[in-house]
């Protein structure tokens, strides 16, 4: 046996495992969202004490017949019960709510989805107060376990300043985990052929999971070219006009900008594609805060895969891996953000002022990160730009941020800088 295939069995335990374990024990029912093969079934099953796997066919054609008859049927078992890729019978999210009313206790179902279909859209309103939500994405680099996590994000923000510590990450290795991905088998097979994964995942989004997600009939060839534009423009603020000229040059056909939204819109349902919003806050200057999105895939090796790139690629090209490399530190820092209680946002001003990720937890506390693929005047850029952004906040209306730092690739240390920012290399990070 391949000794990298020997411990396929052995479970990686992901960040989501204690806020599902948290979620569980506070709600009736708890739902994990987030792109198929990120590992949402197998978490969810390190808590289940039984399952009803819709996303067999079999299974699915015997439970539609069986809604119709007995709805509760389907939801007898051992709690927490697994209902599997529920999306696939829409009219058993309501069955559920009944139920979990009825019974009146926690932990009673746990349901996975890698899409969101018309109808479960319109009914998964109705779970509010009933029902927990978690958004899961491809492994972060800590929990795949090429970052050694020697530096805490939950540290930082309580203030506690780390010792000085090595990256063992070099640039190689960070250009074959862009293209790898966060897939949890890619990580566990044989590497020569874990970059398949990727490329394996953007076909099935493509040539199925696009016409599937809600029924409408649409191109392959048009997802395609919305994916590859969408891969030419990763990590930047574009619009869909812009998006819409770039296919065009590969588009014959007509092609209006509310069809490149449709396709956007579909790619999101299936959760392929998050933007990362803007963040408005309190600032002293004057300068307008842009609105727009800045682009980016659920997985850098999304973007990798559908331009037909390798690692070998991405070192050849720095300024092309600059920009992924960008979207799997946002990848990485979302997950994150997750087990922090906070959301990911991105800043830009009409006077140029940016920030390339801003983590913003619950309780009002935020860091300022920026991210960098290496070289020391790239670092000092950042570190300005964040500094700059830092005194121009408001402090009468809220807090400055609980520390700076610039996310790298590559960088044999993580240390503090004499100006207060930290230079933490993406292999040394966790949540």
């Amino acid at each position: 046996m391949h000794p990298q295939t020997k411990d396929m069995a052995e479970y990686k335990r992901r960040i989501a495992d204690k806020i599902l374990e948290r979620k569980v024990l506070g709600k009736g029912a708890v739902l994990i969202e987030g792109p198929k093969w990120c590992g949402k079934t197998t978490t969810a099953k390190q808590l289940a004490k039984s399952v009803l796997d819709l996303g067999d066919a079999s299974v699915l054609k015997q439970s539609m017949q069986m809604i119709e008859i007995s709805p509760k049927s389907l939801l007898e078992g051992t709690t927490p019960r697994l209902i599997d890729e529920w999306q696939a019978l829409p009219p058993i999210w309501d069955s559920i709510r009944s139920e979990v009313d009825r019974r009146g206790v926690p932990s009673q179902f746990i349901l996975t989805g890698s899409s969101v279909l018309p109808d479960a859209e319109e009914t998964i309103h109705s779970g509010t107060g009933r029902f927990a939500h978690i958004m899961m994405r491809p492994m972060s680099l800590y929990e795949s376990g090429e970052s050694n996590g020697t530096i805490s994000l939950r540290d930082l923000f309580e203030g506690k300043t780390p010792e000085i510590q090595q990256n063992n990450l070099e640039i190689d290795d960070i250009a074959y985990l862009t293209c790898r991905g966060g897939w949890p088998w890619a990580t566990i097979i044989p590497k020569e052929v874990a970059l398949d994964q990727a490329f394996d995942y953007v076909d099935s989004v493509i040539q199925r999971d696009i016409q599937r997600v809600d029924k409408v009939k649409r191109s392959p060839e048009r997802a395609s070219l919305l994916l590859r534009s969408y891969a030419r423009n990763i990590s930047q603020q574009v619009s869909y006009s812009t998006i819409r000229k770039d296919m065009l040059t590969n588009d014959s056909s007509k092609l209006d900008e509310d069809t490149v939204a449709d396709y956007i819109k579909a790619l999101k349902k299936l959760f392929v594609i998050e933007d990362l919003a803007a963040w408005n806050p309190n600032i002293r200057s004057k300068a307008a805060i842009r609105t727009s999105d800045t682009r980016h895939f659920v997985d850098p090796s999304i973007g990798t895969a559908v331009l037909g790139l390798g690692p070998k690629d991405l070192v050849n090209d720095l300024d092309s891996f600059g920009l992924f490399f960008e979207d799997l530190a946002v990848r990485d820092l979302r997950v994150y953000a997750e087990a922090l209680d906070g959301q990911l946002y991105h800043y830009r001003d009409s006077s140029g002022l940016e920030c390339d990720t801003v983590l913003h937890r619950r309780n009002g506390s935020y860091a300022l990160l920026e991210v960098k693929l290496g070289g020391e005047d790239n670092i000092n850029k950042g570190a300005a730009s964040m500094i700059e952004l830092s005194n121009n906040i408001d402090t009468d209306k809220m807090p400055l941020p609980s520390f700076m730092a610039v996310i790298v690739g590559v960088g044999k240390f993580a240390y503090q800088r004499k100006d207060g920012v930290y230079v933490i290399p993406i292999g040394c990070l966790k949540d």
